[in-house]
């Protein structure tokens, strides 16, 4: 008769043990779900491969502290998506503009690359003041274009936490953010679901 196969918080206890195989295990059974969320967060093959590879590090090393307070994936996964977050404010922090070709130097729009890296920076400090309950699902919905289902899956938490985390998210960044969508007005707008979001996307709303 085969054993049972082990679960992954015995896999995560094993290795936590010095099994020198149980990490591998771990890795081979996710891998797939965690490329797909890295490659769909970064959009770059490159980029998604190292994420992931310091992801598997970072958890690799983290392992012996994991408290069993979330399901093993769902602490895998954020794993990931805060790799993947790091690399974008890497990214963001470096970023190449090309010169252009005419003209002495000078770039040929007004609202050029200095203004809208400004407007990056600001979103992103908006971001980071939320607390991290919130933070996530409005990533993952609003940045990343992930359906309230999916993110609801990836966190470990019902849809209709998602929901109401993402409105809670929507009213701060609103009262922070309502600058960039009226620069003459304080940021002191009403909180509607899409005031914060510089373009508006029709595939962001919550009827998903």
């Amino acid at each position: 008769m085969t054993a049972p196969a082990s679960s992954d918080a015995d896999l995560i206890a094993a290795h936590a043990a010095g099994d020198p195989r149980a990490f591998s295990e771990l890795v081979r059974r996710h891998r797939d779900r965690l490329w797909a969320v890295a490659l769909r967060t970064l959009r770059d093959p490159e980029e998604a491969a190292d994420a992931l590879q310091e992801a598997f590090i970072s958890a690799f090393r983290a392992a012996g502290s994991f408290r069993a307070e979330s399901q093993v994936t769902t602490w895998l996964h954020r794993i990931v998506v805060n790799a993947c977050l790091d690399r974008v404010r890497r990214r963001n922090a470096r970023p190449t503009v090309p010169l252009p070709e005419t003209g002495p130097g000078e770039p040929v729009s007004p609202r050029d690359a200095m203004a809208d890296r400004e407007t990056q920076l600001v979103v992103q400090r908006a971001l980071s003041e939320l607390s991290e309950d919130q933070r996530m699902p409005i990533i993952l919905v609003d940045v990343e274009g992930y359906s309230v289902a999916e993110t609801a899956q990836l966190l470990g938490i019902a849809e209709g936490t998602v929901k109401s985390r993402c409105a809670r998210g929507r009213a701060k960044l609103a009262k922070s953010l309502g600058h960039l969508r009226n620069p003459g007005a304080d940021a002191n707008v009403p909180g509607g679901a899409g005031d914060w979001r510089g373009v508006p996307d029709g595939r962001h709303g919550e009827g998903r």
